[in-house]
């Protein structure tokens, strides 16, 4: 849909819940952070209500995020904190283990 470095390129960005079916689907063009992208997909989403956890991998540790979700939607962000990160961590151990548990096994 719009033009990258290398071309042109698609996100296909989707939220699903615990068992796997998908509550929100969004697509957008390649060049933006996921992060921005997170809210347009849950504008889409095909319940009458957010889910209350968000869970998401390191490249949605942004405080900005965090805060847009929390205060303007009561979704909770859970996502482990990026290794070069310079402001205080802003989630205990408790939210991360969820964030563990959601993720597939290597067998």
């Amino acid at each position: 849909m719009g033009k990258t470095k290398r071309g042109k390129g698609t996100k296909i960005m989707a939220v699903a819940d615990r068992s796997g079916l998908p509550i929100a689907i969004s697509i957008g063009s390649a060049s933006p952070h996921e992060v921005t992208l997170v809210e347009k997909t849950l504008d889409a989403c095909f319940l009458e209500h957010l889910p209350d956890k968000v869970i998401g991998d390191r490249a949605y540790d942004s405080d900005k995020l965090d805060g847009r979700l929390s205060e303007a939607r009561g979704v909770e962000l859970i996502a482990p904190h990026k290794n070069n990160r310079k402001k205080p961590a802003t989630q205990d151990g408790r939210p991360l283990r969820r964030f563990r548990r959601s993720r597939p096994r290597n067998s």
